[in-house]
């Protein structure tokens, strides 16, 4: 996937947007109240998604599948899951 065409973004590397996307997950993890909460929220659901179509390139286009990215999207999947989590008990603690 490095050596690919699709490796880069308007020039900046996949990787580095991986990682800013987990400083933002660990930022949204840092703030208090719903705004962390929704944050968190979002920023794993795009993340997410961003690794379903990464992962969907490498199994269709590329046929080339990298460790690095399928463990990213799984940690990517269980931070969803975490934030939905948290997202469901911060709305129905305000009930």
């Amino acid at each position: 996937m490095q050596s690919s065409r699709y490796a880069t973004i308007l020039e900046v590397p996949v990787s580095v947007v991986g990682m800013v996307g987990y400083a933002g997950l660990l930022f949204s993890a840092a703030l208090r109240g719903e705004a962390g909460v929704y944050l968190g929220l979002l920023i794993a659901l795009v993340g997410t998604l961003f690794s379903a179509y990464l992962t969907y390139l490498e199994v269709f286009v590329i046929h080339a599948l990298c460790q690095w990215c399928l463990a990213s999207a799984a940690l990517m999947v269980a931070a969803l899951v975490c934030a939905a989590l948290g997202a469901w008990r911060l709305t129905k603690k305000e009930r």
